[in-house]
């Protein structure tokens, strides 16, 4: 099993609206590539972590798993049309993923 992140950090003065558009990318675009609130939630920085930091986790079987999703995503035109709307409220170039190995 793997976790994967997504981090984003919100422009000033913006983080509620990203933290709005991504719950909404989840419940319209990530219910697409089986990414439920089963296996999905989203973090936001609070202590010991940056303010403006956001994360979208996602627990998977493995990375497998994630490849098949992220092309899937490629071909839903709702997720394209998602990102222009979310650009103005992070900081540019400020996404990445981390993917983590469940120990068990």
């Amino acid at each position: 099993m793997i976790i994967a992140r997504w981090h984003i950090q919100a422009r000033f003065g913006h983080k509620q609206q990203a933290l709005d558009c991504l719950k909404r990318w989840h419940e319209e675009v990530g219910t697409q590539i089986g990414w439920h609130k089963q296996n999905c939630r989203i973090l936001s920085g609070s202590i010991g972590a940056k303010e403006s930091e956001i994360c979208s986790e996602v627990e998977l079987p493995d990375l497998a798993a994630l490849h098949s999703a992220w092309e899937k995503l490629a071909s839903i035109d709702s997720h394209k049309d998602w990102s222009k709307e979310l650009e103005p409220n992070i900081v540019s170039g400020s996404a990445y993923w981390d993917v983590y190995r469940v120990e068990q």
